[in-house]
């Protein structure tokens, strides 16, 4: 399958390019050397697209030292999987973070690795020299250091490493194209399993994590909840620096934006706030660990996905999914189609009022106390139906006639 690549950094350019406006020269010379570097390497990685990947490897990790310089082909190898541990921390925690997204996606929804054959994982640190950024670039991970200004070292956060290496596993499945709507998924399902890995990683629930993306790549002094929050798309961040979060939460805020690098093609970083906070919603009304049945749900969306997948197609996918790993009306599927509505996407072949019916079965307490769908419009049915017995009844008894009693099967739980 032919696929469209990018360079996938986790910083999105309007934050680097709202720094190039900073009063601070050296806010603003880090945000353009950043800017200039990640360019570079657009270009390079365009040139070697085509080349084969990483070999196999049963998933074996190494990472190189790049002593802030630009080239990795001249990084120095600090740790292998068999090698003891390094005396530089920077090190120990990119091999730590790729062993925690590695055996996520092994463990939890049985892929060997990014491409499921075992890909090696090889991690580049100090990359540059103040680098306000961490990407991947269709091979391997590469982190920088940060400027010590506003952003730290990149390695130190888990939820930014599984982001990264997850558009490796997106790369080897659906192949998303990275620009306007299939490009916000892309940056969707970096966020969606990112923040997986570290609430798998912490035995987090959905009630208790976080959701939030990137929470530890700001310094102390920088006034940001983190870069994205899942849970509230918009609200991860609002000062003078960066701006305000332009993230919207609903498709009546999609960000329509040029499809070229300033434009984040197409606002991918922006409109991935649009599916990241339906899987919020879907994890939240399911309830438990939401790596459980909400992630298999979007990970097999994402395999049965495509180059051009939209919005709505993704979120069909994953009601049909809900379907097949769950059953019909299952708690799964109302959670699932409710939170698309909520976003303002309605699940295609389903009329609104079933919708609205099937949606009422579902709480917003992390599915506790819910009502299984199908036992949910059974009851509404049975209520129906006593209420047109009841007129059925009256009706008669004006015409002089007596029925017999009814026996109490197929009333309504309130006994009417």
């Amino acid at each position: 399958m032919s696929r469209t690549r990018r360079l996938n950094c986790i910083i999105p350019p309007h934050i680097l390019y709202k720094l190039l406006e900073s009063e601070d020269p050296e806010v603003r010379q880090a945000a353009l050397d950043s800017l200039v570097s990640t360019a570079r390497l657009r270009g390079e990685r365009s040139v070697r697209g085509s080349l084969p990947g990483a070999a196999a490897g049963n998933g074996r990790r190494t990472i190189f030292d790049c002593r802030r310089g630009r080239f990795l082909h001249s990084a120095e190898l600090a740790r292998s999987e068999d090698g003891p541990a390094s005396t530089d921390e920077s090190v120990n925690r990119a091999f730590d973070g790729l062993a925690e997204t590695r055996d996520f996606f092994r463990e939890v929804l049985q892929r060997n690795s990014l491409d499921d054959r075992g890909m090696r994982l090889d991690g580049y640190v100090h990359y540059d020299a103040h680098y306000n950024n961490a990407f991947w670039d269709g091979r391997q991970m590469v982190f920088g250091d940060g400027d010590g200004k506003l952003f730290t070292d990149f390695t130190g956060s888990l939820d930014v490493i599984a982001h990264e290496l997850t558009h490796g596993v997106t790369e080897f499945t659906a192949g998303l194209a990275y620009h306007n709507q299939s490009g916000a998924l892309n940056e969707s399902m970096s966020d969606v399993f990112g923040s997986l890995v570290k609430q798998w990683s912490l035995n987090q629930s959905a009630e208790t994590a976080d959701w939030l993306i990137g929470a530890d790549v700001f310094t102390p002094g920088v006034d940001a909840d983190a870069l994205r929050s899942m849970k509230a798309p918009g609200q991860a961040y609002d000062n003078a620096l960066f701006g305000r979060d332009p993230q919207p939460d609903h498709m009546r805020n999609f960000a329509n934006l040029p499809d070229n690098e300033r434009g984040d093609f197409g606002g991918v970083h922006i409109n991935s706030g649009i599916p990241n906070k339906a899987f919020y919603l879907a994890a939240a009304r399911i309830g438990g660990f939401s790596w459980g049945a909400p992630g298999v749900i979007w990970y097999e969306s994402l395999k049965a996905s495509g180059m051009d997948t939209q919005f709505q197609s993704f979120a069909d996918t994953t009601y049909r999914k809900a379907e097949e790993l769950y059953g019909d009306g299952s708690a799964e599927q109302l959670a699932v189609l409710s939170a698309w509505q909520e976003v303002g996407i309605r699940i295609s072949g389903v009329p609104a009022g079933v919708a609205r019916a099937r949606g009422a079965a579902v709480n917003g307490n992390g599915g506790v106390g819910r009502e299984d769908g199908l036992a949910a419009l059974s009851k509404q049915i049975r209520e129906l139906s006593a209420q047109v017995r009841g007129l059925t009844e009256e009706v008669t008894a004006l015409k002089g006639k007596k029925w017999p009693p009814r026996v109490d099967a197929g009333r309504s739980s309130d006994g009417r």
